[in-house]
């Protein structure tokens, strides 16, 4: 597994990241400068609506978003994405140099133009970000450096949001603000100069300019691959909860708790971290893989959390304009701050492996497309979240009952899409299997083809065995298996959602065995990864049994190569059959027992016989099985 601090010594990845996180910080502190500046020094301004401007200006930084992602997305296919993103970057010194001299000269229109320009900026730059990564790094890589990716943003977020309201704040507030987004602009494009070439993805495409038929066009894209589309809506509908609760923070810190401007720092400071925290901890609690496990369990938490905020915000504020240190003197008020780090905890893990997914199963020709179809998504979820939001305070909900609403929302979601794509809800139960059940280890998972057809074969020492496999691969795989196995309760639903292929012998079912092995020609001929086990059958004594004659009739077909691997540490587990029926004796060996899969380097078809299969596999499970 890789660590993804490592790659901050890549000069493939670090002139990227602080690129990106460059962009992100001066973003927000040009943003949240000219925002406090409009709110609290609305005098400098003659004829200035403080309260119209302040709630207009974030509109203005995202509808370049809806105007010239499409075109965006098309210029980072078509173009190499470092040479972009420092041509994005010079643009970036020219707008800041406008902000300076509207901050200088007490000009609003200039400083609003700049906001736009900025937003523009950022639409630009925003496929490039993540259609980058997949070029430069491995499989094993993706989720790491997506997780460095969206702990910088939101840390970037957090920090310029903080610099830029301190800035405005200082004597000389206005040279040491136009300075300062100027000195940042220009570190970015610095930073932008050690990014390495990046080959285009699709030089000869010629750039539709019309936003509109080319938006549709983006989408469609990103429809054309049901599980990319769905991650796609996954993650705008994670925007548009976390749009809903940040941008109610201001009225919760100052009219639901009491609280100063402070408190609001603090609640954004606290969510922010949690994102960041969250983001980082994919790689660990997936292996370094593309986990989409994670998306239920991170979608379940973001369920109970912003419900319990509902429970957690006190009915009358406790305190009257107080600080930090007012507010720590309440017991009641942690359990918010604990509710609030764990929601933005939940979104880290639930919005990086959707964009790892993306970027991984979407096709190489159109990646920057479709994030461009991403972005303009989020933009609309983000809109719709405040007009809903609007709407639902109108009626009479509380900032509370507004997250509650939310909060449950967030349920039918979830249950919307999984019930559309159920391999999300699949991996989640495998992966609640390896990581609560057992301790899990695999070695030489890279040996699974990254891509066409191959045949997966292993031992077979529980009823579990495929789902362990499953854990550890970076594909998903069509096993054969057993009719009875195959019609478990409960694991039923995980074998029929992979596609699994039952097979029966010819003693008991001709017609079933038959069937399996066009089921099998035809998912290799597709493509697909195809999981045997070639005994036939689970071991009653922990052994070897001889391997069946259906590797060859498989390979006969589709001579395809053949991946060796075996399990260790399953037999004697609950779902063994050491001592008596599998599944009859709860508890037989604790939890957390330590099990391991080994893979081999693949076999050529034309070297596998069903002893050469047994013998290699054998000499993998060692003694122990």
């Amino acid at each position: 597994m890789s660590n993804q601090f490592q790659l901050m010594r890549e000069k493939r990845f670090l002139p990227f990241f602080l690129t990106q996180f460059l962009g992100a910080f001066n973003d927000n502190v040009f943003k949240t400068a000219l925002i406090t500046l409009v709110a609290f020094r609305s005098a400098e301004f003659a004829g200035l609506d403080s309260a119209q401007l302040t709630t207009l200006l974030p509109g203005l930084f995202i509808l370049p978003f809806f105007l010239f992602s499409a075109t965006g997305g098309q210029i980072a296919d078509k173009y190499d994405k470092g040479s972009v993103a420092r041509v994005v970057k010079l643009c970036e010194i020219a707008i800041m140099l406008l902000a300076g001299w509207g901050f200088l000269a007490h000009s609003l229109w200039q400083l609003v133009l700049a906001l736009l320009l900025m937003g523009l900026h950022s639409t630009f730059f925003g496929p490039v970000k993540y259609s980058y990564l997949p070029q430069h790094l491995a499989p094993q890589e993706l989720v790491g450096g997506n997780g460095m990716v969206g702990m910088g943003t939101f840390v970037a977020i957090l920090l310029g949001q903080v610099l830029g309201a301190g800035l405005i704040a200082l004597d000389d507030s206005n040279l040491l603000a136009a300075v300062g987004v100027l000195v940042l602009a220009i570190a970015g494009w610095w930073a932008s100069r050690g990014i390495p070439a990046s080959p285009p993805a699709e030089p000869a495409l010629k750039v539709n300019f019309n936003p509109l038929s080319e938006t549709w066009r983006n989408i469609g894209f990103a429809r054309s691959n049901r599980a990319v589309w769905l991650s796609v809506l996954g993650i705008s509908w994670f925007w548009f909860y976390g749009a809903t609760v940040l941008a109610q923070f201001p009225n919760l810190a100052k009219s639901a708790l009491g609280g100063s401007e402070g408190v609001f720092m603090l609640l954004l400071t606290i969510f922010s971290v949690g994102v960041g925290v969250g983001s980082l901890l994919c790689e660990r609690l997936s292996r370094g893989r593309v986990e989409i496990g994670l998306v239920p369990l991170a979608a379940i938490g973001l369920t109970l959390f912003g419900a319990d905020m509902y429970f957690s915000i006190p009915e009358a504020p406790l305190m009257q304009a107080g600080g930090i240190a007012d507010y720590l003197r309440h017991a009641t008020h942690w359990r918010l701050l604990f509710d609030i780090a764990a929601l933005g905890l939940c979104g880290g893990l639930y919005i990086v492996p959707l964009y790892a997914l993306i970027q991984t199963r979407c096709d190489k020709r159109y990646t920057s497309r479709v994030i461009a179809a991403v972005n303009i998504m989020n933009a609309g979820f983000m809109v719709v979240s405040a007009g809903v939001s609007v709407l639902l305070l109108g009626m009479g909900l509380s900032i509370a009952e507004l997250f509650l609403a939310v909060a449950l929302f967030n349920a039918v979601v979830a249950i919307y899409i999984y019930t559309l794509l159920p391999e999300f809800l699949m991996r989640f139960i495998v992966w609640i299997l390896v990581h609560t059940v057992y301790r899990f280890r695999a070695q030489g998972v890279a040996n699974i083809p990254d891509e066409g057809a191959a045949v997966i074969a292993c031992n077979h020492v529980s009823f579990v065995d495929a789902l362990v496999i499953l854990a550890a691969s970076p594909r998903p795989i069509r096993f054969v298996m057993d009719h009875r196995i195959f019609r478990t309760p409960i694991l039923n639903f995980v074998f029929s959602e992979n596609r699994a292929i039952p097979i029966a012998s010819a003693k008991e079912d001709p017609d079933t065995l038959h069937r399996a092995y066009d089921d099998i020609a035809a998912a290799l001929a597709d493509g697909d990864l195809v999981g045997i086990f070639p005994e036939g059958r689970i071991t009653d004594n922990g052994e070897l049994t001889a391997f069946k004659g259906g590797i060859n009739k498989i390979l006969q077909r589709n001579p395809v190569p053949v991946v060796p691997m075996a399990l260790r540490g399953l037999w004697g587990s609950f779902f063994s059959r050491k001592d008596g029926p599998a599944m009859s004796k709860p508890f037989r060996r604790g939890f957390f027992n330590r099990i391991e899969l080994i893979v081999d380097v693949p076999m050529a078809p034309d070297s596998v016989s069903p002893a050469s299969l047994q013998s290699r596999i054998q000499t993998l499970r060692g003694e122990v099985a």
